[in-house]
């Protein structure tokens, strides 16, 4: 495993919910990444505390989360450890109600 493959792991492993954007949670740089922003929001995530990555900062990154995840498009959710998927797939989980679940985590 690179290094880049490593830290990308780590990331994955260690947050409950990290979202592989362009631009951040408070200024995203394309529109299905403020569209994933805003469904995380709308799930009652706190954009604050949203461990977020922006791929337009790290070239190493941006190409080796799709490797990671063999998955072409950014953004990218993960939630706790599971890689969920990009902005049209979270949309529908969302309308479905299974990505509040997702991320509501298992009942106590």
């Amino acid at each position: 495993m690179s290094d880049t493959q490593q830290r990308i792991d780590q990331l994955v492993k260690n947050n409950d919910i990290v979202l592989f954007m362009k631009g951040t949670a408070s200024f995203p740089m394309c529109g299905f990444s403020g569209r994933a922003v805003q469904i995380l929001k709308a799930c009652g995530v706190d954009t604050k505390t949203l461990q977020t990555v922006n791929v337009l900062e790290d070239a190493e990154v941006r190409q080796g989360i799709k490797e990671y995840s063999n998955w072409p498009t950014i953004p990218q959710l993960y939630v706790r450890g599971e890689f969920i998927g990009g902005s049209d797939i979270m949309m529908e989980m969302y309308e479905s109600g299974e990505l509040q679940l997702v991320i509501a985590g298992p009942a106590a």
